[in-house]
């Protein structure tokens, strides 16, 4: 189903429920804003709100999955991030969003230890303060109500995933905008048990372990603070996920989970709430289920 299907198939009923919401969010790599908000970025850009999202790099250093199109690899030229970029633009196409920009020029840094990650042009390298600069524009420009971004180790520790953390922050700061809620990416442990089980059923070893407490992205459930259901929009996340060729398999796990959970382990995505007061509506776990509650237009 395209993505203007899918939009008219929401109806009106609720499509201009969050106009006047600004939401900003900032991601390392073209193919993180699907996977970790994908279905939150549809449902709200579908139901009215602003939805922004800046991209740190272009992800040079990605692995490339397609061999058809493994000449795009990092050591060709840097191909593969322009070719990312298209990616990025046709899925933000699938979920609705059309204000998508990148923070500077800023190169993919790879993992720590690795010759790319010393470059002088990546992003890990960056001044803190010069790159934050460059997102205070952008928050003074459309002044958000809300920022969605990484925890303090960005995840799973890549660089990249960490300077967002720590620049969108930054930029929080020093933006004269006072932005109401901050937001970031978390993953409940209790939902990523349930993924290691169903990995397993199919001889996966996806995760790397059968130990929730080893996989550095699994949090206490208590830390969640807010849990958004976007599940009538998983089509547009999953359309999104294909969209992003080079980095997700279409027969790889990614897919193979949302055969063994259903379709809807995509449409719940997690939130721990660092800056501004939660707010009803909740939950029957008592966590909010709306990003704008409380935030007065």
């Amino acid at each position: 189903m395209g993505a203007a299907n899918r939009s008219d198939m929401y109806g009106v009923l609720m499509k201009d429920s969050y106009a006047g919401y600004r939401i900003l969010l900032v991601h390392a790599h073209p193919d993180d804003e699907t996977i970790n908000n994908g279905a939150t970025m549809a449902l709200y850009a579908a139901r009215g709100a602003q939805v922004t999202l800046v991209t740190c790099t272009r992800g040079e250093e990605g692995e490339v999955l397609v061999p058809g199109l493994s000449h795009l690899a990092s050591s060709h030229e840097d191909g593969l991030g322009a070719h990312r970029e298209v990616e990025l633009a046709n899925a933000m196409i699938e979920l609705g969003i059309s204000d998508h920009r990148f923070l500077g020029s800023f190169r993919d840094s790879g993992m720590m230890g690795t010759d790319s990650n010393n470059r002088p042009d990546v992003f890990w390298q960056a001044d803190l303060d010069t790159a934050a600069r460059l997102l205070v524009s952008i928050i003074d420009e459309i002044k958000p109500h809300i920022l969605i971004t990484y925890d303090e180790i960005g995840g799973y520790g890549h660089p990249d995933h960490i300077k967002a953390h720590l620049v969108a922050m930054r930029a929080s700061e020093l933006s004269e905008w006072q932005i109401k809620k901050i937001y970031w990416n978390t993953m409940p442990k209790s939902v990523i048990a349930a993924g290691i089980a169903a990995m397993k059923e199919i001889g996966s070893d996806f995760f790397g372990t059968d130990n929730v407490d080893d996989i550095p992205f699994a949090k206490e459930d208590s830390l969640v603070t807010t849990l958004i259901d976007a599940n009538e929009f998983v089509d547009a996340k999953m359309a999104a996920m294909k969209a992003h060729e080079t980095q997700i398999a279409l027969d790889g796990p990614f897919f193979a989970l949302s055969n063994n959970l259903g379709l809807q382990i995509w449409g719940h995505e997690y939130y721990t709430l660092v800056r501004g007061e939660k707010a009803a509506p909740y939950d029957e776990q008592g966590r909010e289920s709306d990003l704008t509650s409380g935030i007065s237009l």
